[in-house]
């Protein structure tokens, strides 16, 4: 869900110039830009790009890959990991790309391309309380940062979201999720256990009443996942579940339009949840948050911001002075639950600062475990 503005640009544009990614752990980094996440969806003027105006017919594995003409598209993988210990991580890797020109520039490669690429890594370790955030930056460039369908790949340096690079035909899965870096490294093996899920109308996802103000957007609602953590010199073989959210789009925010809370809810059960509410300017609900409910057989209904009820119970105060909740109680459908995140500080203090991180599912009447997933919330 993301809104292009100037600070926005100036950062991108310093990418393009400079053909490099700033420190990753830099903090200074961060302060310096201090962008809004809404920044990145909607916002400057589309003449030249394309928009997701009504449905379409999606097609797998092609819209696995990127979109030419659209102003961004990102692959945004979370989820829950255990040891066999029990030990309890959470993770998200988000490759997102915009494009500084509309289409009738995107033929353009190498130094020449006005696409840019961000990558946000982060990695929560619930036993010891401590989440790590880190970024990065690069122009498209074979080398650097890109996308391909034959085989399936997305990368920015030596970070990766693919198929099996042996085969040039292969865009199928397993997927294989790399992220190596001093901080962490993550190394997990994919399959989806679901066939995608089309979100909104049919995979168009409005996100305010004007035409245009919306994405194309499908998940992957569940998927195996297995690998390994490197964290303090220490591995760690992990098994568990995540989820994958791919939306590509112009424009998607109005004007009174200033954040959402998007949650991603994989039940015991077998069967997920999905819905974020967009926030005005007010910070109320907006009435075109939207949602969906996945049963076990990837049969959808679709979930209204009538439908679905937030009660806001604790939360927890950022650096900056913006209260992030961190224990929601949700009622859909006659039923409740508690959404309580695992670390309070799940902060992605990164040049996009936003809250993002591992929740667990509660019964709220006898705060028996119903599930996992994860939540991020954009606030002002």
């Amino acid at each position: 869900m993301l809104h292009p503005t100037s600070s926005l640009i100036a950062l991108l544009t310093f990418v393009a110039l400079t053909a490099c990614s700033p420190d990753p752990q830099s903090q200074n980094n961060a302060a310096t830009f201090n962008l809004d996440l809404k920044t990145l969806l909607g916002g400057n003027n589309p003449d030249g790009f394309l928009r997701a105006e009504a449905p379409r017919t999606f097609a797998f594995p092609e819209d696995h890959g990127i979109h030419p003409g659209f102003r961004n598209e990102w692959w945004y993988l979370t989820g829950n990991l255990e040891t066999a210990d029990g030990e309890h991580f959470g993770y998200q890797a988000t490759f997102f790309n915009t494009s500084l020109a509309g289409d009738n520039q995107t033929s353009a490669t190498g130094w020449q391309s006005p696409r840019i690429w961000m990558a946000h890594v982060a990695l929560t370790d619930v036993a010891n309380n401590e989440h790590i955030a880190l970024e990065r930056f690069s122009r498209e460039n074979p080398g650097l940062a890109g996308a391909q369908l034959s085989p399936f790949k997305v990368w920015l340096e030596n970070w990766s979201l693919q198929a099996d690079s042996s085969d040039s035909d292969t865009n199928d899965f397993p997927w294989y999720l790399n992220i190596e870096d001093d901080a962490f490294s993550l190394a997990l093996t994919l399959n989806p256990l679901k066939d995608p899920v089309l979100q909104g109308d049919n995979g168009l996802s409005q996100k305010s009443p004007e035409v245009g103000n919306a994405s194309y957007y499908y998940s992957l609602t569940r998927i195996a996942s297995e690998g390994e953590i490197i964290l303090n010199g220490e591995r760690y073989d992990v098994t568990g579940q995540s989820w994958l959210d791919r939306e590509w789009s112009t424009s998607a925010l109005a004007e009174n339009q200033s954040g959402w809370d998007w949650f991603s809810l994989q039940f015991n059960d077998g069967q997920e949840l999905m819905y974020y509410q967009l926030r005005d300017n007010e910070g109320f609900a907006h009435p075109s948050s939207d949602g969906n409910w996945t049963d076990l057989n990837a049969q959808q209904t679709r979930i209204s911001s009538e439908d679905i009820t937030l009660i806001e119970n604790e939360s927890w105060l950022s650096p900056s002075g913006i209260s992030y909740t961190t224990e929601w109680t949700m009622q859909y459908a006659g039923q409740q639950w508690i959404i309580h995140a695992l670390v309070d500080d799940q902060f992605m203090n990164l040049s996009v600062p936003y809250w993002e991180g591992a929740v667990e599912i509660l019964d709220v009447e006898n705060n028996e475990y119903l599930g996992q997933g994860y939540l991020e919330m954009v606030r002002n």
